[in-house]
Parts: C-alpha cells; sequence; structure tokens
C-alpha cells in the first residue's frame, strides 16, 4: 500500500480494536415538529441540543425515543412518524472513553401542548424553533447534530 501501513493479512481489525477500547451507548432522540414545522429544541448546560437519551435495557430504540422526548420536554402527546438518520460521537465519562450511537426519528407534537425543561437532567430550556431559530442554535450545538439538522431542513412537512 502506497504511503500507508497496509493492515491486511496481519490479523488487525482497526473497527474492533476501536470498539473494544470504549463503552457502547445506544441512545435515541426526535426530530420533533410541531403544526407549523417548527423543531423542538432544548438548552442542556448552557448549550443548543435535540431531545434524546439512552435507551433502556430490553426497550426498543423507537419506543425510547418517544419516552425520552417526553420526558426531557414533559410532553404527553408525542407521536413517532419515521426513522431519520443516526449519528455516532465519542466522550470521555469517569475515565473511560464512550462510543455513542444516537438513533434520531421524526415525531409530532403539538405546541399548544406547555413544554417544561427537565431540570433534573440539566435541562435548562425547551423551545419551538424556526428556521431562523435553527440557524442561531447551529451557532451553538454540537458538531454531531449538523446532519441531524440537515436531515430537518430536507423535509418538507
Amino acid at each position: 500500500m502506497e504511503g500507508g501501513f497496509d493492515v491486511r493479512g496481519i490479523g488487525f481489525d482497526a473497527w474492533q480494536t476501536f470498539y473494544d477500547d470504549h463503552t457502547f451507548v445506544l441512545a435515541a432522540g426526535g426530530l420533533v415538529i410541531d403544526e407549523g414545522g417548527r423543531l423542538l429544541a432544548i438548552k442542556r448546560l448552557g448549550r443548543w441540543d435535540l431531545p434524546k437519551g439512552k435507551v433502556e435495557k430490553g426497550e426498543a430504540v423507537e419506543v425510547g425515543a418517544v419516552r425520552e422526548v417526553k420526558e426531557e420536554c414533559g410532553l404527553n402527546d408525542v407521536r413517532l412518524i419515521r426513522p431519520m438518520t443516526s449519528t455516532w460521537h465519542t466522550y470521555e465519562r469517569k475515565g473511560r472513553q464512550h462510543l455513542k450511537r444516537t438513533d434520531w426519528f421524526l415525531m409530532r407534537a403539538s405546541s399548544t401542548e406547555r413544554v417544561t425543561a427537565q431540570v433534573e437532567e440539566d435541562i435548562e430550556e425547551v423551545r419551538w424553533l424556526d428556521e431562523a431559530g435553527v440557524r442561531l442554535m447551529e451557532a451553538d450545538t454540537y458538531p454531531s447534530l449538523v446532519p441531524v439538522l440537515k436531515a430537518w431542513r430536507s423535509l418538507s412537512v
């Protein structure tokens, strides 16, 4: 292999080695839109984010996604529409590296229902954002959310 090191044939699987060095975390979340096509966002620890969380053991990913949106935003009526995309990122917690996959689902909820931030999860604010608001969110969010917001923009709702 020119210009690099060819590990084929020597029993080295880079992905498996990377995976083995991390604790895998499965999470799910929502691209939640209201009747006007606005996006539901949360502010956690001073940064804009989308509602998501860990899928519980034995829980279907779709069920976990809806549960997390309801818990983090204080909603009662959230309807799952379809899968959208998945994101991956790594982080360190308690001296251990984690590899997190988040499966994102398109959902609907009504902006007439009152939203409430789940403060025990460090959520400071829940807000419906129009396109201008999402542009502002992008300036203060995580890089892994960029493809999720791109998926929201691709919707014709």
